[in-house]
């Protein structure tokens, strides 16, 4: 069965933040990521993270002016030496809080600058996290979003982040595969599954409903037919429940509990 991660930056939203720790917990999670720990201290995070017997999987390195719009750096020309800063903040997160994964924003395209400056841009500065992530047993990812959610983003098809992973040449560089993401802008979930997890560049999937980002088993996604290609191919990463709860988030969760079941009733079987 898929290990499933909840985003505390979407799931909880009735909870303060540092609230939703315990509420993850008790509806049987085992592990958590988010966007940004940055406005909280390491040892005040670290702490609940132990208090609830969390794991934490995945946060973002700090991504420019959120607030002002910006949506990450790695990929802009000129802010390299604020790169190096984030790096180093994220890298001191991921130690405190164990986190195996540090996921790098792109940003949006500045008007006036090519998209193969970005690109040169970005590859230097993933080359230089993930020299810097190694030592840690940190994998750097990076992920393709889609242009109508975050339009004029640099990164957009699984494709592009497959080449620049390959390109920049480092183990612990790898793509983090949203299937909302890529399903509004490329379909074929399944092939792109089975075509890019046996390469060993996928570090971390994630989840929701599409095309409203709600619970992951509404719309147009078959959430058990993609898990279970998921299980086929023997992914051990976490999968992240990126989305934005239709109602109460625990009131939501009952195709995960059709997922607890199934393991549950599996292993029944089994003996």
């Amino acid at each position: 069965m898929p290990r499933f991660a909840a985003n505390l930056s979407t799931l909880y939203p009735e909870y303060d933040f540092l609230d939703r720790f315990a509420a993850a917990s008790a509806d049987g999670f085992e592990a958590v990521e988010y966007l940004f720990p940055y406005a909280y201290g390491t040892g005040e995070l670290r702490a609940r993270l132990d208090e609830h017997g969390l794991r934490q999987v995945l946060f973002n390195a700090p991504p420019g002016d959120w607030d002002g719009g910006e949506r990450g750096i790695a990929a802009l020309p000129g802010r390299e030496t604020e790169v190096r800063e984030g790096v180093d903040r994220a890298l001191e997160y991921a130690a405190a809080l164990g986190s195996p994964r540090v996921h790098m924003m792109a940003g949006l395209v500045p008007e006036g600058v090519s998209r193969a400056e970005c690109r040169d841009t970005y590859l230097t500065n993933l080359a230089y996290a993930a020299e810097q992530a190694a030592p840690a047993g940190v994998d750097v990812l990076i992920e393709p979003i889609n242009t109508r959610d975050m339009p004029g983003y640099f990164l957009n098809h699984q494709a592009e982040a497959h080449a620049v992973v390959q390109e920049v040449g480092a183990a612990n560089l790898k793509v983090q595969l949203d299937l909302y993401h890529c399903q509004i802008v490329e379909g074929d979930l399944t092939a792109t599954l089975r075509r890019d997890l046996p390469t060993g560049r996928v570090g971390h999937l994630q989840i929701a409903g599409v095309p409203d980002r709600h619970e992951p088993d509404a719309g147009e996604l078959n959430l058990r037919h993609l898990m279970g290609v998921v299980d086929a191919l023997d992914f051990d990463g976490w999968v992240g429940c990126e989305y934005f709860p239709k109602a109460g988030t625990s009131e939501g969760l009952g195709w995960l509990k059709n997922f607890r079941t199934k393991q549950d009733n599996s292993g029944e079987h089994a003996s």
